[in-house]
């Protein structure tokens, strides 16, 4: 299979270094009557780069009810050092008593495209959440216990959206398939890494390890960079199965934050990015295989896997650096 991966180049070139395996923020509305409190909490490095977070933020946040906004009363944000926060609080005035809650966020627009924001919401004792990412910017809260079905159906799809989120977690799994000297070990590779990441999104909570956001960030772009050299320095080393279970664990812990923050059911959320990543891999195998001997004089995995190594080695240092 190595000559006939020549996409991954186009893959690897085309991913930002900058990019975040994980964006995310979580986010508390009060109601009580047609006063409301929101309490908004998102990691520093997240608007490191934003001018004027406070107000943007704001901007791109909006609540609304039987088709009249929320008048927005005043505002605060401030920096935590000490949780690596940053942390906002607005008070708001609706014109009648809510029923339902419409919500617009847009913070993909000021964070990065792959941000998501999980937004719970309490109205005079009733309760309801929404998910919010450049696919699903809006949503309409009716404060009513959902079914099984739609639970299920909710929580698997944000998994399998998890999993293919972002740049970085496609551009993991190209490499992956890159790695891969023949279909059964492609096979082979994806079983274990998925299996990985399975086991440490839900042996990590039992040792009562929670780990930063940061740290996430920087294992996964070591874990990019360490796939890179095991293909570029051994290319005929065995047990190349057992590597990728352990770089799956990292990647795993992504998932775990992801269910810490949001709440959400492990086997609904890993079940959907289970299927989400092999689904992925299956993608890249046959695009290679169907196009990667037209260009196969090109020497695409020597060229690749050495992108792929400065992508991760800069990454992981624009994470310790912000």
């Amino acid at each position: 299979m190595a000559h006939r991966k020549w996409l991954i180049g186009l893959v690897l070139l085309a991913t930002p270094a900058c990019a975040h395996v994980m964006s995310m923020s979580s986010g508390d509305l009060t109601i009580h009557g047609v006063r409301a409190h929101y309490e908004l909490r998102l990691p520093l490095y997240e608007i490191s780069h934003v001018r004027n977070p406070e107000q943007a933020l704001f901007d791109h946040i909006h609540f609304s009810s039987a088709g009249r906004p929320a008048v927005l009363l005043d505002k605060s944000c401030r920096e935590d050092a000490s949780q690596d926060s940053y942390l906002c609080a607005a008070d708001y005035e609706f014109a009648a008593p809510v029923e339902t809650l419409d919500v617009e966020c847009t913070f993909y627009a000021v964070t990065v495209p792959n941000h998501v924001h999980l937004l719970r919401v309490e109205n005079d004792g009733k309760r309801d959440q929404g998910l919010f990412d450049i696919s699903f910017p809006n949503a309409t809260l009716r404060f009513r216990p959902p079914s099984a079905f739609e639970t299920a159906a909710a929580q698997t799809g944000a998994g399998f959206m998890r999993a293919l989120a972002g740049p970085v977690q496609i551009l993991f799994l190209a490499g992956l398939v890159l790695a891969a000297r023949t279909r059964r070990e492609l096979m082979l590779l994806a079983a274990t890494f998925v299996t990985g990441e399975l086991v440490s999104a839900l042996v990590v909570p039992l040792a009562r390890w929670q780990p930063a956001p940061r740290f996430v960030e920087a294992a996964a772009a070591l874990t990019l960079a360490y796939l890179a050299v095991e293909i570029l320095a051994l290319p005929h080393a065995g047990m190349r199965w057992l590597v990728m279970a352990v770089l799956g664990g990292f990647h795993g812990l992504y998932f775990e934050l992801f269910l810490r923050t949001s709440g959400y059911r492990p086997l609904y959320v890993l079940s959907g990015a289970a299927f989400g990543e092999i689904l992925a891999i299956a993608a890249f195998g046959l695009l290679y295989s169907r196009l990667g001997q037209r260009l196969a004089a090109l020497k695409p995995v020597p060229v690749s896997a050495s992108v792929m190594l400065l992508i991760g080695m800069v990454w992981f240092f624009l994470r310790l650096r912000n």
